[in-house]
């Protein structure tokens, strides 16, 4: 019998962490004891894994010597105090909050593309999950790395109000009927309505330094690629908010080296791992977050050379956030850390 792990969902009443308890049992990974771990308020309520009710225990007092492996999304001052404290107990934390992303030490780890730098957990007993957004231009970006060295990244992103939290959801929700009913509801996750418009901020600004007048979701974009990558890869990022509830969608403009045919392109996304090409140039013939919400994959539609530089090429991508984005890149870590590591 193949041995099982007691596994701790921090931040278990939360979007990311109800899609982590709901990937684990999809994924039959080996649990052997499963704790739903939240904040004092969420303390006490019931969450379902396997069939089976849980009841949810509070993070402040809970004793991480019980558990194997941590999964967090509790957010990052949160993760700040507590991942330390879980790793200290024994538990190996994968966090998917932005706290650890850039600690040197850490690694950064989206398995399809850098799944040796789990090795270095060892260091801290900590493995950190990237942004949604950069994970699945990541993983787009690592079959065409493979073709020829890649000289500058231009990326737009569509984001979904889930990445935001469930507040963002419901805000999209409310503003959407209030349109309806001529009622008003004003802004109150976002910087402007969100409903039938678009907002190009994504987190805050930046006011200094080379990424002054960049927010720090587009600079989250630049570096994380850079270190997941392991190479120099120049990144310049636009990051917008969309009334789309699930998924986010990303038109990237990538330049070589060396002229990358559309053909070489296709053949090495078909073949890649975690990405699925739907790409017909005829109406419909691409996918849209609609099309994403719930899969695992990360599509590739809209392959195209840029019709001003014979070195670059065009595409569209789109992946669920939830899912791809965080929860999912956060137990495939963990399935791979069992593999190698702790047998």
């Amino acid at each position: 019998m193949s041995r099982k792990y007691n596994v701790a969902v921090v931040g278990a009443s939360g979007n990311v962490g109800r899609e982590m308890l709901q990937i684990l049992e999809d994924r039959k990974f080996p649990v052997n004891n499963i704790y739903a771990v939240a904040s004092s308020r969420s303390a006490g309520t019931e969450i379902e894994f396997n069939g089976k009710d849980i009841k949810v225990e509070d993070l402040e007092h809970f004793d991480f010597s019980k558990a194997e492996i941590g999964l967090f999304s509790p957010g990052a001052s949160v993760s700040e105090i507590h991942a330390p404290r879980a790793a200290k107990s024994g538990c190996v934390v994968i966090d998917n909050t932005s706290f650890f992303r850039m600690h040197e030490g850490i690694p950064l780890v989206v398995p399809e593309v850098n799944p040796h730098d789990i090795a270095q957990y060892k260091n801290k007993g900590i493995i950190a999950n990237p942004n949604c957004s950069t994970i699945q231009m990541v993983v787009a970006l690592k079959p065409l790395q493979n073709l020829a060295k890649i000289k500058r990244v231009v990326v737009s992103t569509y984001q979904s109000v889930s990445g935001a939290g469930k507040d963002a959801m419901d805000e999209l929700f409310e503003q959407t009927r209030s349109i309806y009913t001529g009622n008003d509801h004003e802004p109150e996750k976002f910087t402007k309505r969100i409903a039938f418009n678009l907002i190009p901020q994504i987190d805050k600004f930046l006011d200094s330094g080379e990424y002054a007048g960049y927010t720090k979701e587009e600079w989250k974009m630049v570096v994380e690629t850079k270190k997941i990558m392991g190479a120099d890869v120049p990144v310049t990022a636009t990051c917008v908010r969309v009334p789309v509830f699930t998924a986010h969608s990303e038109c990237v403009n990538v330049e070589f080296e060396r002229e990358v045919t559309e053909k070489e392109a296709y053949e090495a996304l078909k073949k890649a791992p975690g990405v699925e090409v739907i790409d017909r140039r005829e109406n419909g013939g691409y996918v849209t977050p609609f099309e994403a919400s719930g899969k695992d994959a990360t599509y590739i539609s809209r392959l195209r050379k840029d019709n001003t530089n014979k070195n670059a090429l065009n595409f569209w991508v789109v992946s669920d956030n939830l899912r791809k984005g965080a929860a999912l890149n956060a137990v495939q870590i963990a399935e791979i850390l069992i593999r190698d590591y702790l047998k």
